[in-house]
């Protein structure tokens, strides 16, 4: 890869001017900037704009004959040459290219120019002129080309204007042995039977005629030759298993192959399910359904697993959604501000039943559709998605784009104008088409009076979060469905913070990755600095000032306190919200991010609140204030539950006052809801609702426990978050050991008072779980697992640590604390 002036060289010919040494190697997938970085000529930290000049990327190929090319992705303006031959334009990062090419015995080059991006801006024809603006995006021209606003956004996204090779690009000898070009793949579902429909096209005809097959399971059905080359077939299969979300299920998949000219070729693994949306007897609701079953959706929201190429590995994927799943997320949503994709995600997705909302790439503009050549490229971009996504069952929601609506609401335009062609139909109907099995969304947010009103519809909801609402605003607001909520400057880990220098919360290095809005007064730090202050009545600046560390403690402890209670008012029994999706799952710059995972790819505090709230069998508590204190026990899977379920009540959080079991039995799918009351037989003022006198207790707890006594899950309350037995540091009688046991490190833990929000931290390891509070005389054992965080900030996919796992990897000294603890426990391993 090369640099040039914008425009200064119009053809490869004028490349041999350039000096050799301002040549260099340059990964493909990947970026620009990545290149740069990797040269030392670029930092993603303090990121140098980009899109003024040219660059040339070039590859010799070796061989002779003919050859195919395909290009995933160009971002954004870019011409492809073979040799002194143009044969290629796009400008559109979101669509695939192909050409064909013949290799001779002269030089053969492939040249790929990007195009300075803000010369093509300022050189095109304006579109027509747009009905509004945003002030999300630096450069509001951009709604004229199809390119991400990542590195567009000031103020939550790093300037990395995305430029390059951004996904894979193939190069195939059609020569060669029988290989599949393309293929299209179709799961659906006609009663309790399977229906499959299949597309083959190889990279050349074949010759040999022998019978070909659709194989899918044990069944098979014969592939049809189409044209040369191009083959269909349609295969049932009866009593199919079916794809479930893993908090519902078992996510099952089908191998499907092709049997060609004697060759097995492999057309990945699809899926049969069900997706439906419910409106709910008002018509207000927004609820899916699985198979029939209807589902409380929880997860987060997408932003980039590599912000510097945008291009991530499968390692980056499974790390960041196997974290989804064991945080109980049963959805991640790709939002219209970031990228399609790459194949490996959808595929993960699929194997570990998580769902997925998936956005076209259209956010906040006034897009120009009634320009034709735009229509055109947008039409082609959503039919190749749809297509090549079309046999991934996790696939559940396809969404027209984010806040378009709710932008032209914002600035004042009547109603009929909320609506535009794009997402009402000519993306509803390419999904209608391609993707019939998914469920159509115009926009997020989308229904009610105004489009971001939460109590229709899908909302992006912030009334807890930036609008700095009390906590029972999420159930006045009557939210529906949040598919954006409770974004926060999450603090990261201090091993994180340590990595990144340990900035303190005032300093430039610390403010550079704390969220903002543009134009606001205020940051997303200054939003969890009022809820430490709402709920643990702390002066934050004195605070941070003062006891910094405590401060650091204290607001990642809020934050966790704040979306527990927030999903266990939306998941509680009786409520009106189908599902909520958090924002963000990843940071992408380092330190107190959007994210709930950080930059180094460790979990956050209020991951683990999300983790201890939206297992499948999950007990929760609900203050109902005169109603006293409700517990809500979730059985989300297919097999019937039968528990115990106890509450107890204490003083100083150690003493009980009150204590009620109860034995439960809950159906596949379902959940139930008991008043404390009911289940000790008698009144007690659980929540202190009726005031009679002294309070007489501080924490309450109600755990599940299995028919054989093993804990379940647990569920904590307590009367006033600042009482001093849960609040303040004192002898709480907290203790830890650790042990080796079949090769993997164990911390136990008990303590004599309860212990609010535990903390373990263990150089080069991560816990199991973290960020709990320990009922008093309980014994928990937490398992510390490798911590594989990458040694810098952004290379995460070059410079991740390997580890040998038979090496006598071990911890040196394990800390463990809590918000309520004087003392912290330091265990030295042996």
């Amino acid at each position: 890869m090369c640099t040039t002036p914008a425009g200064a060289v119009a053809q490869p010919e004028a490349l041999a001017a350039v000096n050799s040494a301002a040549w260099l190697e340059a990964p493909v997938p990947g970026t620009v900037a990545q290149a740069l970085a990797m040269h030392g000529a670029f930092d993603p930290l303090d990121p140098s704009p980009l899109g003024q000049q040219d660059y040339w990327y070039r590859l010799r190929l070796s061989g002779t004959g003919r050859r195919l090319i395909r290009f995933h992705g160009l971002a954004t303006i870019a011409e492809v040459w073979w040799n002194d031959a143009l044969r290629l334009k796009s400008n559109s990062m979101f669509v695939c290219h192909e050409i064909d090419i013949d290799i001779g015995t002269d030089t053969n080059t492939l040249y790929i120019c990007f195009r300075s991006l803000e010369r093509h801006l300022s050189t095109s024809a304006p579109s027509k002129r747009a009905r509004w603006r945003t002030r999300l995006v630096d450069t509001p021209s951009l709604r004229q080309v199809r390119t991400t606003l990542l590195g567009h956004m000031p103020g939550w996204f790093p300037s990395i204007e995305p430029i390059g090779p951004w996904r894979a690009i193939e190069i195939v000898d059609p020569g060669g042995p029988v290989r599949v070009w393309q293929h299209f793949v179709r799961a659906s579902m006609s009663g309790r039977d399977g229906l499959l429909e299949v597309e083959i096209k190889l990279a050349a005809p074949v010759e040999e005629r022998h019978d070909a097959w659709l194989r899918c399971g044990e069944h098979a059905a014969p592939l049809t030759e189409l044209a040369p080359g191009t083959f269909s077939a349609r295969l049932t299969l009866p009593e199919v298993r079916l794809w479930w979300p893993h908090t519902h299920g078992e996510p099952s998949l089908y191998e499907v192959t092709a049997d060609i000219a004697g060759v097995r070729l492999s057309l990945g693994r699809t899926g049969f399910r069900t997706i439906t949306l419910e409106r709910g007897r008002d018509g207000r609701g927004f609820a899916l359904s699985v198979n029939g079953t209807p589902l409380f959706v929880r997860g987060a929201c997408w932003s980039s697993a590599d912000p510097l190429c945008l291009h991530a590995d499968t390692s980056a994927y499974q790390h960041y959604l196997r974290l989804a799943k064991s945080a109980g997320f049963n959805m991640i949503r790709v939002g219209g501000t970031m990228t399609y994709e790459a194949d490996a995600f959808y595929t993960l997705c699929d194997e570990l039943g998580l769902l997925v909302w998936q956005d076209f790439m259209f956010a906040n503009f006034d897009y120009p559709l009634l320009d034709t050549g735009f229509a055109e490229l947008v039409e082609r971009e959503a039919i190749q998605f749809t297509t090549r996504t079309a046999g991934n069952p996790s696939l559940a929601v396809l969404c027209g784009g984010s806040e378009i609506a709710q932008q032209a609401a914002m600035v004042g335009l009547p109603q009929p104008q909320y609506s535009v062609e794009l997402t009402e139909n000519t993306l509803a109907d390419i999904t209608a088409t391609y993707r019939p099995d998914a469920v159509y969304v115009g926009d997020s947010p989308h229904g009610g009076v105004l489009p971001f009103y939460p109590n229709e519809g899908a909302s992006h909801y912030y009334g807890v979060g930036a609008y700095r609402r009390s906590l029972n605003d999420a159930r006045r607001a009557a939210v529906r469905f949040a598919s954006e909520c409770l974004a926060f400057a999450n603090i990261p880990c201090d091993a994180t913070l340590e990595a990144i220098g340990s900035p303190a919360p005032h300093e430039p290095r610390w403010k550079r990755a704390v969220p903002r809005d543009p134009g606001a007064s205020w940051d997303f730090d200054d939003v969890r600095d009022h809820y430490l202050h709402d709920l643990y009545r702390v002066d934050a600046g004195r605070l941070r000032s003062e006891d910094p560390a405590r401060y650091l403690e204290l607001s990642r402890a809020v934050i966790a306190d704040v979306i527990s209670e927030t999903f266990a008012e939306w998941r509680r029994v009786g409520s009106v919200c189908s599902g909520a999706l958090v924002w963000q799952m990843q940071d992408v710059v380092p330190g107190a991010g959007w994210g709930i995972v950080d930059a180094y790819r460790r979990p956050k505090s209020c991951w683990y609140a999300m983790k201890q709230s939206l297992q499948s069998r999950q007990i929760l508590l609900t203050d109902e204030g005169l109603n006293g204190l409700d517990i809500h026990v979730f059985n989300d899977g297919q097999q019937t539950l039968e528990a115990n379920v106890e509450i107890v009540a204490m003083r100083d959080g150690s003493m009980p006052l009150a204590r009620a079991r109860h034995e439960v039995r809950i159906d596949a799918h379902s959940s139930a809801v008991f008043n404390a009351a009911e289940l000790l037989g008698q009144f007690f003022d659980f929540t202190y609702a009726y005031r009679f006198g002294p309070r007489e207790h501080d924490t309450v707890i109600a755990s599940m426990y299995s028919v054989n006594g093993g804990l379940l899950s647990q569920a904590f309350y307590f009367l006033d978050r600042t009482q001093a037995a849960i609040f303040e540091r004192g002898d709480i009688g907290l203790e830890a050991d650790v042990e080796l046991i079949d090769g993997q490190w164990w911390v136990t833990l008990q303590t004599r008072r309860v212990a609010r929000y535990v903390q373990i931290s263990a150089p080069g390891f991560l816990p199991s779980d973290n960020w709990f509070h320990l009922a008093p005389g309980a014994v928990v054992r937490v398992e510390l697992v490798i911590d594989s965080a990458p040694h810098s900030y952004p290379f995460a996919r070059s410079d991740v640590r390997t580890f040998d796992a038979n090496a006598n990897t071990k911890p040196s000294t394990i800390e463990v604390r809590a918000v309520n603890s004087s003392k912290t426990a330091r265990v030295r391993c042996k």
